[in-house]
């Protein structure tokens, strides 16, 4: 429990200093976000492992609901006054990328949202993106 409050309160100082980095980036954030195809490439070592993707909405709900919100549409309560807004996981073009160019972004972040390299294990990472994709399934 103690490790996991360290770690929820390294997340918010990250988020805060991400969200005032963002800042001289908003001109450059006004466009969208693609992968690079590399990601592509990447293979979902989980997909389709209904455990993995249950830990996944355990792990959503704990790190990215508060911005990307409960359904996953991009309105959660401290997304509001990001800029840009958080994604909209629902949506077609968000389905419509690969699993690797999901877990990509999520490894990588994109200011305001932080890079989860370091906070989550790389099977964690593929967790969110099949949860993610459940998302998608249940709009």
């Amino acid at each position: 429990m103690f490790k996991q409050l360290i770690m929820i309160k390294r997340i918010l100082v990250l988020f805060a200093v991400a969200l005032l980095v963002s800042v001289s980036f908003v001109n450059a954030q006004n466009e969208d976000w693609s992968a690079p195809s590399a990601a592509d490439k990447i293979v979902n070592p989980l997909k389709g492992n209904s455990d993995a993707t249950k830990k996944g909405k355990i792990l959503y709900q704990q790190m990215c609901a508060i911005c990307h919100g409960d359904q996953g549409k991009g309105d959660g309560i401290a997304g509001a006054a990001l800029d840009p807004p958080p994604g909209n996981f629902i949506t077609k073009k968000v389905q419509a990328q690969t699993d690797g160019a999901i877990f990509w972004k999520i490894t990588t972040g994109r200011p305001p949202m932080i890079s989860y390299a370091e906070f989550l294990k790389e099977e964690q990472r593929w967790q969110l993106v099949n949860y993610i994709r459940e998302l998608g399934e249940n709009k």
